[in-house]
């Protein structure tokens, strides 16, 4: 991350910064929508890994630990994301909309997880010698901890549509 261009990290702020206000902010839990930006953030993740590899390879073959680095970083998304599910509010209204809105500690677990993106893609980026593998993958990183995130609230979303109101 040390290498990282400035706009392409004015461009993640505004990524995390968005993802992070969209989180707070109370709002209906949808069928599909939940998944849409995971989507998208998993295609321009899979882009950055192929710009990544790229970009290590132009100057050497890829030494194994910064893909083992990666791939460790990858379920470490999974579990900030999972751990985040838990602090977001999910309650149905007496009209049968069920709303869902982040607290503190979600914003928290973002800094959180965001921070320990920066620190295992400085590894992956040292372990690498060349390169932004570990810089390139912060998409990837996202759309896995906001996938399992969202995949954890519609579950509850689902429990809360189900359970009747009360009297």
């Amino acid at each position: 991350m040390a290498d990282i261009h400035g706009g392409a990290l004015a461009v993640l702020v505004g990524v995390v910064g968005l993802v992070v206000r969209r989180q707070l902010a109370t709002r209906p839990v949808r069928r599909n929508g939940s998944l849409i930006g995971p989507a998208v953030l998993g295609v321009l993740g899979a882009a950055g890994i192929a710009f990544g590899i790229a970009s290590v390879l132009k100057y050497h073959p890829l030494p194994l630990l910064p893909v083992v680095l990666l791939a460790v970083s990858l379920p470490v998304a999974a579990v900030f994301g999972a751990a985040r599910s838990r602090t977001v509010r999910v309650w149905r209204e007496p009209q049968g909309a069920v709303l869902r809105k982040g607290t503190a500690a979600t914003a928290g677990l973002w800094l959180a997880s965001v921070g320990a993106h920066i620190g295992l893609g400085l590894w992956i980026d040292h372990a690498a010698g060349a390169g932004l593998l570990g810089t390139a993958s912060v998409y990837a990183y996202l759309a896995i901890g906001l996938w399992t995130q969202n995949l954890l609230i519609r579950g509850r979303a689902a429990a809360a549509a189900r359970t009747p109101l009360s009297a």
